[in-house]
């Protein structure tokens, strides 16, 4: 694809890529579902993907889900807030985002905890995991999983755990690539239960979701493969 395709020529592009590696790995077309990152894109954007079909939408920053909320509250959006959140954005959270899949630490979910119950209100949320060796990635540590499962089930019933999230490490390497993925997948595997199945494996972005389904993603989170090359401010 290049980048004067439309982006619903990208669009569709990316579903038959998906179609395609979930026969690949003998897994039924619909047990992936697509979760069209817009972070950076405007609202004109979102507009567009709307168009298309697409309602939900990652953000990495809750200010950036606030301005395009206000500029496109006449449409039925759902935001996911993908990104690394600081604790005192919690209160952001509780009040703008519909799901949250980058929980990664106790004071974090205690203070979205707090911010909901206030609210009156749940929030879907996945447990992000370091499956990576890079210091730039965050998540919880893998051997800390299981702890921090238990302190959600116990401290805080407003957060309903729906499954995992995970980021590969950044490399050619296929097989580390694969590594992380399956690595979440173990990680699922041991960890879940009837109270707490952790049905949903998010990982899998544009350059590498092909590898995440073939090790057991449900969901992929695209971003440029769908709303076209990012420009980020220098």
């Amino acid at each position: 694809m290049t980048a004067a395709d439309s982006m619903a020529q990208r669009l569709a592009a990316v579903q038959h890529r998906i179609r395609q590696a979930c026969a690949r790995a003998g897994r039924p077309e619909d047990s992936v579902a697509l979760l069209p990152v817009s972070k950076t894109f405007d609202a004109d954007a979102v507009r567009e993907a709307h168009a298309l079909g697409l309602t939900r939408f990652g953000e990495n920053k809750t200010q950036e889900i606030r301005q395009k909320a206000a500029e496109l509250e006449s449409l039925a959006l759902r935001w996911v807030m993908i990104g690394h959140l600081q604790t005192n954005k919690a209160k952001d959270v509780a009040r703008d985002v519909a799901e949250l899949q980058s929980l990664d630490r106790v004071e974090l979910a205690d203070a979205l905890q707090a911010r909901l119950a206030s609210a009156e209100r749940t929030l879907d949320v996945l447990v992000q995991v370091k499956t990576s060796p890079e210091p730039s990635k965050f998540g919880l540590a893998p051997e800390d999983l299981g702890d921090f499962l238990a302190h959600l089930a116990h401290a805080c019933p407003a957060l309903r755990v729906q499954g995992l999230m995970t980021m590969a490490t950044n490399t050619d390497d296929e097989a580390a690539v694969r590594a992380c993925f399956r690595r979440l997948r173990e990680l699922r595997d041991a960890h879940r239960s009837d109270a707490v199945p952790l049905a949903r494996l998010s990982m899998g972005m544009s350059g590498d979701f092909e590898l995440a389904i073939a090790e057991g993603s449900t969901e992929v989170r695209i971003g440029s493969a769908i709303f076209g090359a990012r420009h980020y401010d220098t």
